[in-house]
């Protein structure tokens, strides 16, 4: 096969969801844009928005109620993706990002890939507003390059090589976990710009109860409600949730292939998730998680050409993820892990005649941890999966078989100050598919003095070919590389006063990037390329810096993060379609009583998408919460307060001001 040498204009790597292409009778897979010329923007805005840190920092006594900064993790909070184990968060290298429940509630976001934005600086490409297929880049990275766990079980289609967003309920999540940077080493092919983990709701302690329901305008609603609790030696936990939207058009009128409908695209989606467990023994737990979620959304697309965008054109997706652990810490030396999960996601898109879609993985985990000395710690794991694709054009299927080796140790350290932090990573892969691939981290962090704290990691990253890109016909190409990658961050962090601040600095370079080419001239010889193919480009650069801050300021919760983004073709210069130059995020919260208001603005800038260049949106939404008993609370929101026209990918367009109205439930202490 060919490798280009230039971005193209056309799509992002790998197919993203499914359309009717008008000179086709049948559907076809729509393309995310990815690879396409740009200049560079201005970061006026986004240099000005680095310096609010300085004032807008998290105080070391917040209250309890005190939205926590996500941008800076408490250093004693335990965490679980930076190393496969829990772990304090001060002891890890890597840019480590916790979002946690009272954020996930006080925040303006409308989806779990808006909430990302928000608080972990991810941008998004949605083809329309929530309930859109939806694609998230981290630092600059493809929306294949992300990896998604849901409770540590990896999700996501093998056909398309990403995660349907969409599918995903804010209300089934208790805590995301962002690792952005590099996390191939530790969770293998997929995450060369990151590793998301969804954490939801588990029974460790008193037992909760709790519900919401809210109502909006475009005919928005949603309920949920929750349970948890501890009984003996079981523990126990479920919630469920049902959210549905009318929307608006998804496309806008001048869509160039004629697929614009003025029917309103709206979606409903249904969640369920439970988690039990039972402590079989002193120190061994044995656990069971299930989660499914269904989606039904409207879309614009046309059967035929000339263009017939009349039908009505729908993405149904289920998808359910299935866990059975046990954990066992055998002394204070020894913890093991053993663990089987199973994953599907069945997307049927289309009208009348919609096509089918689906992904099954099977997954096989056996972990052990071994803690030699205080500050010492090693661990082994084998990570087995198969996955298998069922879609119109082939059926495949390919199994991939790991051992990976994960250290953290600490050097020096004396009078009650911490020593250097040190983390390494070794994962070896061997793929039906592509072979065999090692990658590896290595890492320090040091506390150079009381609060501040330097870090710096380096490390290499792979991304294997979905099977769209290496099989669907008269778009696959066999014999598509992987992508390979070499990263090198560093990050301060510290505070003054009230005041907590962070940067980190990042550089990551790419090869055999995988894009689509719209050129016949770069497939294979055979008339059924005449669209264009899948292909690898030579070369990516992506760098950038991250900015944050937080405070607690009297009544005052203030926090501010800025995004600079240069993501670009190394041989051409061209930047990277849909990646904005610079992204921030400003937000105040105001306690006055029972009462809580609060503003959040969110900027990002210009961006290219496949020739067209996307406007630079700056939105404002606006609430308000009141707490009427210590059990029941009203709310009240207003997204994008100054109507402001949302185009989130061309051709495309977002929802206008919403306002929303919401009372919630929670109880706990029996």
């Amino acid at each position: 096969m060919r490798k280009r040498r230039e971005v193209p204009a056309g799509g992002e790597s790998g197919m993203a969801r499914v359309l009717s292409r008008p000179f086709m009778s049948s559907s076809f897979l729509r393309l995310h844009a990815a690879q396409a010329p740009a200049r560079v923007r201005t970061v006026a805005l986004a240099c000005a928005a680095a310096c609010l840190p300085v004032s807008f920092a998290h105080a070391q006594a917040a209250p309890a109620a005190a939205v926590q900064p996500a941008a800076a993790p408490d250093p004693e909070r335990v965490v679980i993706t930076g190393t496969r184990e829990p772990v304090a968060a001060g002891r890890l290298a890597g840019d480590l990002v916790v979002i946690d429940e009272e954020q996930i509630r006080a925040s303006t976001a409308d989806s779990v890939e808006d909430l990302l934005r928000r608080e972990a600086g991810l941008q998004i490409s949605r083809n329309g507003g929530p309930g859109a297929s939806a694609g998230l880049f981290m630092r600059g990275a493809g929306v294949g390059n992300t990896l998604v766990l849901v409770d540590g079980v990896r999700i996501g289609s093998a056909t398309l090589g990403q995660v349907e967003f969409e599918g995903l309920s804010l209300a089934m999540v208790e805590r995301i976990e962002v690792l952005r940077g590099p996390g191939s080493s530790l969770y293998g092919a997929d995450g060369a710009g990151g590793v998301i983990q969804n954490v939801t709701r588990r029974g460790d302690g008193q037992t909760r109860l709790g519900a919401a329901l809210a109502a909006g305008q475009y005919g928005a609603a949603e309920g949920s409600a929750y349970a948890s609790g501890r009984f003996g030696a079981v523990d126990a936990a479920a919630s469920v949730s049902h959210e549905r939207l009318d929307g608006v058009s998804a496309t806008l009128p001048a869509h160039p292939w004629g697929i614009y409908n003025p029917d309103h695209d709206g979606f409903e989606r249904t969640s369920a998730q439970a988690q039990l467990g039972w402590r079989v023994a002193p120190g061994h737990r044995l656990g069971l998680s299930l989660l499914r979620s269904e989606l039904d959304a409207q879309y614009d697309s046309s059967i035929g050409w000339p263009a017939d965008a009349s039908p009505d054109f729908r993405n149904r997706l289920d998808n359910q993820v299935a866990a059975l652990e046990h954990r066992a810490d055998w002394s204070a030396a020894w913890t093991t892990s053993l663990r089987a999960t199973a994953q599907e996601s069945d997307l049927r898109s289309g009208a009348d005649d919609a096509d089918r879609f689906r992904t099954r993985r099977q997954q096989l985990e056996a972990q052990a941890t071994w803690k030699p000395a205080a500050g010492q710690r090693l661990t082994v794991a084998y990570d087995g999966v198969t996955e298998k694709a069922d879609t119109p054009g082939y059926q495949k299927e390919r199994d991939n078989q790991a051992v990976v080796l994960a250290w953290l140790g600490e050097l020096g350290g004396a009078a009650g100050r911490p020593g250097v932090q040190l983390q390494a990573d070794l994962r070896h892969d061997d793929n039906s598919a592509y072979g065999g691939v090692t990658t590896g981290r290595l890492g320090a962090a040091y506390e150079f003095s009381k609060g501040w704290r330097l870090r710096a990691l380096a490390g290499t990253s792979v991304r294997a070919p979905s099977f769209n890109e290496t099989d669907y016909p008269g778009y696959g190409v066999p014999g598509l590389e992987p992508e390979r990658g070499r990263s090198l961050e560093l990050g301060l962090s510290g505070r003054v006063g009230g005041v907590e601040l962070s940067a980190t600095a990042w550089h990551n370079r790419m090869r055999d990037l995988i894009v689509y080419t719209p050129d016949p001239a770069d497939c294979p010889d055979d008339p059924a390329y005449a669209f264009g193919c899948a292909a690898n480009v030579s070369d990516a650069k992506l760098q950038g810096l991250t900015l944050g801050g937080s405070a607690m300021l009297g009544a005052w919760s203030l926090r501010a993060q800025v995004d600079v983004v240069d993501a670009k073709d190394a041989d051409t210069g061209a930047r990277l379609n849909r990646r904005a130059a610079h992204q921030a995020s400003i937000a105040a919260d105001y306690t006055w009583g029972d009462w809580r208001l609060g503003a959040a603005v969110l900027q990002v800038g210009e961006r290219s998408d496949s020739g067209w260049r996307l406007p630079q949106e700056t939105t404002l939404d606006l609430k308000a919460r009141w707490q009427l008993t210590r059990e029941w609370t009203l709310e009240a929101k207003v997204l994008n307060a100054t109507d402001v026209t949302l185009t989130p990918a061309r051709d495309y367009q977002g929802l206008g001001r919403q306002a929303w109205l919401g009372v919630r439930y929670d109880f706990g202490g029996l």
